[in-house]
């Protein structure tokens, strides 16, 4: 599913126009996007968490000529899924 077909998805269940609901969306994950680029965690109870994490230093290999290459520290997003969620999408486990 892409962002168009979200949004068509969005508009019918929640009984809006597609413009009404492209806007809520857009402006919802804008939002998340600041945030966690701020440092701050986005919890949605039920969906999940939006975090920024700390990725360390670390060696690494160039793929082309196999020459060692340092990697430098850096700051990654990162989502963690929900207990409901990991339920509706693993329900035996």
């Amino acid at each position: 599913m892409n962002k168009g077909e979200l949004i068509d998805e969005v508009a019918e269940k929640a009984s809006v126009t597609k413009k009404q609901a492209d806007a809520v969306i857009t402006a919802a994950l804008e939002a998340i996007v600041e945030a966690v680029s701020k440092g701050d965690k986005v919890t949605l109870v039920g969906f999940g968490s939006f975090e920024r994490r700390e990725r360390k230093a670390r060696e690494g290999r160039n793929p082309k000529t196999g020459d060692k290459m340092d990697i430098p520290a850096t700051q990654v997003p990162a989502f963690s899924a929900g207990k409901l969620f990991k339920e509706k999408v693993a329900p035996d486990n």
